[in-house]
């Protein structure tokens, strides 16, 4: 791995042991430390090595613009579908069913299969209600009761949080 080792030339007090500087810098590159220290006496020396953050920054910053871009397109839409006349809102009544994980809302199977429900539609307990993909893994999302489903709170093909609610349903 490392050259053999020559021994370190005596030193004056006020000496830098630019040998030993050396074999710690061979350390470093041979291995993932970051930086090492070495104590002898009053003498203390450390090495460390010196990152460039370019690569970092750009995939830090590179979702930077998406985050902010998201909320600023769901918050035109939240406001499109609240009424202007409190008059007009009404309390939606039910039980809602909840997302068990993180992960992506799919209301069909399929992008050409017809959804697994609608608001209106009549569910039986354990009937799938939609699915939530997470880690390629597809989660069937059953009824908790029969009921009637009131509305979907999802989009297709949506994210979607841990304990969102997805579905609102009534007895």
């Amino acid at each position: 791995m490392a050259a053999p080792k020559t021994p370190a030339p005596k030193l004056k007090n006020d000496e830098v042991d630019t040998h030993l500087v050396r074999s710690l810098a061979d350390i470093l590159n041979d291995t993932d430390l970051t930086e090492i220290e070495v104590e002898r006496g009053d003498l203390r020396i450390r090495v460390a090595r010196e990152f460039t953050v370019a690569a970092p920054v750009q995939y830090a910053a590179a979702p930077a613009p998406v985050a902010h871009a998201a909320p600023a397109a769901a918050a035109p839409a939240a406001a499109a579908a609240m009424p202007s006349d409190p008059a007009t809102i009404v309390a939606k009544s039910g039980e809602e069913v909840k997302s068990p994980m993180v992960g992506t809302a799919y209301l069909q199977a399929s992008p050409e299969a017809p959804p697994f429900c609608q608001p209106g539609d009549k569910v039986k307990k354990g009937q799938t209600l939609l699915i939530v993909e997470a880690m390629k893994t597809m989660n069937p999302i059953q009824a908790p009761r029969d009921g009637v489903v009131v509305e979907i709170l999802v989009g297709d093909a949506q994210p979607v949080e841990f304990g969102e609610p997805l579905v609102l349903l009534e007895a």
